[in-house]
């Protein structure tokens, strides 16, 4: 089916997966509680918290978490969506809601509808409510050179498929190893470990 076609399809379907834009841990308590509702649909967290932190996040909730998967390639918002668009691709995702917050919302908009919705992929939006500081700060020019890029990747990843090697399940994850290791979740978290 033709993209043109495709697009507003898609929209009127519910949404496939739910896409969480690292940055702040009240992004992942967020999708948590939407895996608790929705135990089916797939997860991707794109360079969240610590894998344990989020594992713990889950485990609090009692949330499911083998729909659950951590991408850890991306370092910004276009590399969130240049790393997870070929899982969302390969999950035959025709709706995805992208988990953002009210501060990151205009460029996490606008490069997901450019990328995803070049890809025929229907993107909902869905705000995490901020507490503090926020992880992520604006800026016009950021934003411009970010879309910016996105619109030359959604014509280029039309033949090209980057992969991430840092692609994990989150029930995979060994939280005992970490405690070895040690680690430290954000405050507002409020995670015992």
């Amino acid at each position: 089916m033709n993209i043109i076609f495709k697009l507003p399809y898609n929209a009127t379907v519910p949404p496939d997966a739910f896409f969480v834009l690292g940055g702040s841990i009240n992004r992942e308590i967020y999708v948590a509680q939407l895996a608790k509702q929705n135990p089916q649909t797939p997860i991707i967290i794109s360079q969240g918290s610590k894998e344990p932190c989020i594992l713990l996040i889950f485990q609090r909730s009692q949330a499911p978490i083998d729909q659950v998967w951590l991408e850890n390639c991306a370092n910004s918002t276009f590399g969130n969506l240049f790393f997870s668009l070929p899982i969302l691709e390969r999950w035959q995702v025709r709706k995805v809601t992208v988990i953002t917050s009210k501060t990151h919302l205009p460029r996490a908009k606008l490069i997901s509808y450019v990328l995803l919705g070049s890809h025929g992929i229907s993107v909902d939006l869905a705000l995490a409510p901020e507490k503090g500081v926020p992880g992520n700060k604006e800026s016009r020019l950021k934003t411009g050179l970010d879309v910016t890029r996105s619109i030359f990747w959604a014509v280029l990843s039309q033949g090209i498929q980057p992969s991430c090697s840092k692609l994990y399940r989150l029930e995979d994850i060994d939280l005992s190893a970490w405690k070895v290791k040690g680690f430290a979740c954000e405050n507002q978290g409020k995670l015992k470990y």
